[in-house]
């Protein structure tokens, strides 16, 4: 996997505010961009979470990575239902990592993976044709499927 630092550019998204845009091709399983940030407790995510903060980052049963921080432009990247990237946990580092090959001006998305606590105040606006209108994990997609297809839930308008 190679890492170049200058596979992106930031620059306002039809998906949501700031996105990040590839310069120029870039090849499948490409170590885009790390995510970086503050390592913190959960109990302290918690508290920044409830603070409005939308940058945190799981990494496992006791810690997470707070991302918002000037230093990490990896926070401006978009959630997509059908992403071209996804987290990965490399050598103790959380990577965005290509999934296929990316057209340059192409935007890199990776899929958040919320779970469905509260899921209907994370609207989806991807624009995929496989969106399911809510901000999850793709786990959870079939049981939003089924939910829309019986009018159980209605999905944002855009």
């Amino acid at each position: 996997m190679s890492t170049p630092k200058s596979w992106l550019e930031f620059k306002n998204s039809g998906i949501h505010g700031m996105g990040g845009f590839a310069k120029t091709p870039i090849p499948s399983a490409t170590m885009v961009i790390e995510y970086v940030g503050e390592k913190i407790t959960k109990a302290e995510s918690l508290r920044r979470c409830e603070l409005g903060n939308h940058y945190i980052f799981a990494l496992d049963e006791k810690f997470d990575l707070d991302g918002n921080a000037g230093w990490n432009p990896a926070k401006f990247l978009n959630h997509s239902c059908a992403p071209n990237c996804e987290a990965q946990w490399i050598e103790g580092r959380v990577w965005i990592v290509a999934l296929r090959e990316i057209d340059a001006c192409e935007e890199i998305t990776f899929n958040y993976s919320y779970d469905l606590e509260d899921y209907r105040e994370h609207p989806c606006r991807c624009g995929a044709a496989n969106c399911v209108g809510y901000i999850v994990a793709e786990e959870f997609f079939p049981k939003l499927i089924r939910q829309s297809e019986g009018a159980k839930i209605s999905p944002p308008s855009p």
